[in-house]
């Protein structure tokens, strides 16, 4: 019986993936298996020993303390792309927001207090002050090409804009989902300089903190529009509010409000509705429980964000796993412990990424308490698991 601790409400379609036979669910619960979690705060918490995998039902995971976590061999699983949808679908609204001054006409007609035509009169001689401009023709910049960035990008593209990506590390797999018509930019401030739309689509690391900046702002086209769905810290708010005073910027559309954000009349500040959809909701659960109990049943990682991604079929075979520095001759190692206990090695899938490897080995005898004790012991294993046969 697994253990699982639930840090915040996890949608129940993706709870019910974990059968109550072999799982226990709980958000109060002793010797967690592994955690379940949206935005709770874990870099205070004392995460116990027994945690094997932490899993966050979103695809930030600036809330897990992933260097503490990597130092304890326990892989951090998201789940990317599955609230993209409901982002892009944001994004597009930010787009026509920030493009036709809308929540400033709402507000506008909020303070209407006159009825009939004299209603009619002040309609007509108000919406003049809120003339905007359409989306065809004009140039978005979108950086980070992830799930979410392609999505944005194709969107914009066929609404007829123009579309500049910006993403050094994008995938194979996304590059193929991109639209053909999505043109690339070799630098940052290449796209700054023909953007007349800017979103941001990347996490929140070191490199990325104050990705836009006062110097960048001011290599975009006059009254341009900049989106921030992605983390707060990625703008420079000071410049950007800074951008709109001067009329470098027609509008700010955030997700993450500040006092000087709502209080500026030409930035639209928002509760950070990015993935606040049902939908999307029950997509990152289902991801991540499924992504949980796949390593804890059978070994397997898919979606980690500080482990390589490891996927063995199972075999009618007792199977280890191991994680460790990713340093040489440690499968040989493992090998020469598995031979000398008189096993034979039926499978084997070792991967590695950066400073560390995770290896997957399926043998054709149960270990014994001896050989875990052989193979924990070698120097830069992290942790050791004994999965058994498959049920």
């Amino acid at each position: 019986m697994f253990k699982i601790l639930t840090l915040n409400n996890i949608a129940v379609a993706g709870l019910r993936h974990l059968p109550r036979n072999r799982y226990e669910v709980a958000s109060e619960i002793a010797h967690p298996d592994a955690i379940l979690l949206r935005s709770h705060n874990m870099h205070d918490m004392d995460i116990p020993m027994t945690v094997a995998a932490i899993g966050r039902a979103g695809a930030g995971t600036n809330n897990i303390p992933i260097d503490a976590m990597n130092a304890r061999g326990v892989p951090v699983f998201n789940a990317p792309g599955a609230n993209a949808n409901a982002v892009k679908e944001l994004v597009i609204a930010g787009l026509l927001i920030g493009a036709r001054n809308l929540c400033d006409a709402s507000d506008y007609v909020a303070t209407l207090k006159e009825t009939g035509e004299a209603l009619n009169k002040a309609v007509e001689a108000g919406k003049k002050q809120f003339v905007g401009f359409e989306l065809p023709g004009k140039t978005i910049g979108v950086i980070g090409l992830g799930a979410i960035g392609v999505e944005v990008a194709n969107a914009a593209f066929a609404l007829g804009m123009k579309v500049i990506g910006f993403d050094p590390a994008i995938t194979v797999q996304n590059a193929w989902q991109l639209s053909s018509g999505v043109k690339q930019a070799e630098t940052l401030d290449q796209l700054f300089q023909h953007a007349d739309f800017v979103t941001l689509h990347v996490p929140l690391l070191d490199a990325t903190r104050n990705l836009v900046n006062a110097d960048r702002l001011n290599l975009m086209n006059d009254d341009g529009v900049l989106i921030n769905f992605a983390r707060s810290e990625i703008v420079d708010d000071a410049a950007a509010i800074a951008a709109l005073d001067s009329g470098k910027l027609h509008s700010f559309v955030s997700d993450f409000p500040t006092p000087e954000l709502i209080a500026h009349p030409k930035a639209v500040a928002l509760p950070h509705l990015g993935a606040s959809t049902a939908e999307a909701e029950e997509n990152c659960a289902i991801m991540v429980a499924e992504n949980v109990k796949d390593y804890l049943e059978n070994g397997n990682i898919r979606f980690s964000v500080n482990f390589p991604q490891a996927r063995l079929p199972r075999l009618d075979a007792w199977r280890l796993t191991l994680a460790n520095a990713n340093v040489p001759n440690m499968v040989g190692q493992v090998s020469t412990c598995i031979a000398n206990a008189g096993l034979n090695i039926e499978d084997l899938l070792n991967k590695s990424v950066g400073e560390f490897a995770y290896t997957i080995v399926d043998v054709n005898g149960e270990p014994s308490q001896e050989l875990i004790d052989e193979i924990g012991s070698i120097e830069g294993v992290l942790t050791l698991r004994n999965l058994g046969k498959p049920v």
